[in-house]
């Protein structure tokens, strides 16, 4: 009898270790071409604050790897501590969703050179920031413009460049719209609509809740838009 409750209790105790272990439902790997000696961490913005999830060394061999717990897709960061040298060149903000992700990189060119593969949300979001980073970059040539008008006193000139600069900011929220809109059912539709057009009109947020589908709008990013949109509409803006 006794014999029989020792083989029953390690049976309960090695599910228990097997269910702990399936409860890691994202695994992250990757390889840093270059990279000798280092500290990666990968992280998370909690409260404005960015914290570390996991953390990795690497001595030697560039590759590294990592097993999380995700309960929604989230945008989280791949940090790289160089130690000895500074750069504003290391960190790689990535789409994570449940599966396997993979990040592959230079260490002289560590955001510039990132390839990240196995998220749909995150092929949706580099298709988002092709479109976008046309209007910064015509938002910023605007802005020399308006500088060397202002410069030379030229009142009409930086009226016009305004204009322009209004109509640039129109067609990207409007685009940012379209885009939300058209993809509800991926959680990168909310989570841009809160990073990029948060003070839009609340009739354009309206249509982008009812866009989303009810997986995405019970996850992470859907859930913080449904709350802000009735926080804004609670204070009347």
């Amino acid at each position: 009898m006794y014999k029989s409750f020792l083989a029953f209790l390690s049976v309960i105790l090695l599910v228990s270790c097997s269910d702990k272990k399936q409860t890691k439902d994202f695994l992250l790997t990757g390889y840093i071409k270059g990279l000798k000696k280092g500290t990666l961490y990968i992280q998370r913005i909690n409260e404005n604050k960015l914290i570390a999830l996991d953390t990795i060394k690497i001595n030697g061999d560039a590759h590294f790897s990592s097993e999380l717990d995700l309960k929604s897709p989230e945008m989280l960061y791949l940090f790289l501590d160089r130690g000895v040298s500074n750069s504003l060149d290391n960190n790689i903000p990535f789409f994570a969703e449940k599966g396997t992700m993979n990040i592959e990189t230079s260490l002289d060119f560590f955001t510039a050179d990132a390839k990240i593969t196995g998220s749909k949300n995150q092929e949706l979001y580099d298709e988002y920031k092709k479109v976008v980073s046309r209007y910064v970059d015509q938002d910023l040539t605007l802005i020399e413009k308006k500088f060397n008008a202002f410069k030379d006193k030229n009142t009409e000139e930086v009226n016009r460049i305004e204009e322009e600069q209004k109509s640039i900011t129109k067609r990207k929220y409007l685009y940012t719209t379209n885009f939300a809109v058209n993809h509800g059912d991926h959680e990168v539709a909310p989570y841009v609509t809160l990073a990029e057009i948060y003070d839009i009109n609340l009739k354009f947020l309206d249509t982008i809740q009812k866009s989303m589908s009810p997986k995405v709008a019970k996850s992470l990013y859907g859930k913080k838009l449904n709350d802000f949109i009735a926080a804004r509409k609670k204070d009347g803006r």
